[in-house]
C-alpha cells in the first residue's frame, strides 16, 4: 500500500491527515512527521513513503533537494510536496493550486491584483495571479522586499501606506494579523482571499470574501491528485471544516 506523510516543525495540530483519510476513504496511509532537522526528516521520506507534504520551515529546503521541479516550484522558489517518479523526486507548489482554484470557484472575472504580504504564502499567491492572467501589484511592511519580489516576477508595487489609491478586482492577503495602518481600505469591487482562516481579519469586506479554507482545501486537492493519480472525494474533504 501507498504511504504518505507531512514533514514539518511543527506539524502535530495539521489538518492534512484529517483531509486526506476523508478525500480517500482511510484508503491510503499518511503519517505526521515532526523534528528540528530537515534532514532526518527526508531520509524518513526516502526510506518509507512514496509522496510528502512538506509544511515550515522545510519547504526551501525540499526545494534544493528534489531532482526536479514544476514551473509553480520554480517560481516560487519552495516545494510543497514532493513524490517518487521513475524520474526521480519531482518538487510541486500547490499553493499555487489553491489560489487558482479558489478564485476560479467564485466565477467571477478577475484581471488586477493586489498581493499583500510578500512572505512564502504572499510569493505563491502572486505566482497564482499571473496564472489568472492578472496585472499583479504588491505590498509588504517592507518595502524592499515587495520591490525586489516584484523585479523578480515582473510585477509592480506599492508602500502599505498607498494602498487606498488601488482599485483591485482580486486582493489577496497573506499577512497572519492586521496590518498596523490608517484606513485599511474595503475593496468593495474585488474577490479577497485572506490566508489565514482561524483568526481572519477581513471577513465580510470585499464584493466576494472567500476564507483561507478554500485555499487549505484545493491546494490539499491538487495535491493528492498528484500523489495519487486519483480523484479526492472533495465533498468529504470539505465537511472536515464544517
Amino acid at each position: 500500500m501507498k504511504r504518505f506523510a507531512l514533514i514539518g516543525n511543527p506539524a502535530a495540530g495539521s489538518l492534512s491527515p484529517r483531509l486526506f483519510e476523508a478525500a480517500y476513504g482511510g484508503r491510503y496511509a499518511y503519517d505526521l512527521l515532526e523534528g528540528p532537522s530537515f534532514g532526518p526528516l527526508w531520509q524518513q521520506f526516502l526510506d518509507g513513503y512514496d509522496g510528502i507534504n512538506i509544511t515550515a520551515p522545510f519547504k526551501q529546503d525540499a526545494f534544493r533537494t528534489v531532482d526536479s521541479l514544476s514551473e509553480s516550484a520554480r517560481l516560487c522558489g519552495a516545494v510543497n510536496l514532493a513524490v517518487k517518479t521513475s524520474d526521480g523526486i519531482v518538487g510541486y507548489n500547490t499553493d499555487v493550486d489553491g489560489v487558482v482554484l479558489s478564485v476560479r470557484e467564485t466565477g467571477l472575472l478577475v484581471s488586477d491584483a493586489l498581493v499583500i504580504g510578500c512572505g512564502g504564502a504572499g510569493r505563491a499567491a502572486a505566482v497564482a495571479a499571473l496564472q489568472l492572467g492578472c496585472r499583479v501589484t504588491l505590498a509588504n511592511r517592507t518595502a524592499a522586499r515587495a520591490g525586489s519580489l516584484a523585479a523578480e516576477l515582473g510585477c509592480g508595487w506599492v508602500p502599505l501606506q498607498e494602498l487606498s489609491s488601488q482599485t483591485p478586482d482580486l486582493v489577496v492577503y497573506t499577512v497572519p494579523g492586521a496590518l498596523d495602518i490608517p484606513d485599511f481600505p474595503d475593496f468593495p469591487e474585488a474577490v479577497i482571499l485572506e490566508a489565514n482562516y482561524r483568526t481572519p481579519v477581513l471577513a465580510g469586506r470585499g464584493r466576494a470574501y472567500v476564507s483561507g479554507h478554500r485555499w487549505l482545501l484545493y491546494q490539499a486537492v491538487a495535491g493528492y491528485s498528484i500523489f495519487t493519480g486519483e480523484t479526492p472525494d472533495e465533498g468529504a474533504m470539505f465537511r472536515i471544516f464544517c
